[in-house]
């Protein structure tokens, strides 16, 4: 499968919504306009993988906040098709995020549901670390999420020296 990471737009918010259901319905999944909303968002960059029908098979965003000298970011959502995980469209996704993360500068946060071992194999592998535990995170269902984070390329938090 040829996927192909491009800038979500608005029209794609509700095929978005519909994979959130799939993916997330007993945890408050996003709707549409949640989506709308948070593309209207100056600080937030959010994207879409398409199929090579150009079908929507994923989604992802993240918010850049802090100031110039005191940068972060915090990764909101990634979530690719139930029936196409497993083959790299998430990988893909969350490349784009970091791409932007690390342009912007500064560490980058995230959490993930302590039971998605998938998910939390992934950020581990582009570096990173369980930073804390939130208890009943996610709601309704009342699983925990891992706060996890990953910090700037050179390894040192920003104005640090080694």
């Amino acid at each position: 499968m040829s996927t192909r990471i491009v800038v979500m737009t608005a029209a794609e918010a509700g095929r978005c919504a519909e994979l959130e259901e799939l993916l997330f319905a007993g945890d408050g999944p996003w709707s549409a306009e949640a989506f709308r909303n948070e593309l209207a968002q100056p600080h937030n960059r959010y994207f879409v993988a398409r199929d090579e029908h150009g079908a929507t098979v994923g989604y992802a965003g993240i918010a850049l906040l802090g100031t110039a000298s005191d940068p972060e970011s915090e990764v909101h959502t990634i979530g690719v098709d139930p029936a196409l995980q497993g083959r790299g469209t998430g990988s893909l996704l969350l490349d784009a995020l970091l791409r932007e993360a690390d342009a912007h500068g500064g560490p980058v946060f995230l959490e993930v549901r302590t039971d998605n071992e998938p998910a939390i194999a992934l950020y581990r592998r582009e570096g990173f670390e369980t930073a804390g535990i939130r208890r009943n995170y996610y709601q309704p269902s009342g699983a925990d999420a891992y706060t996890m984070r990953r910090m700037p390329e050179h390894g040192q938090p920003e104005g640090q020296q080694p």
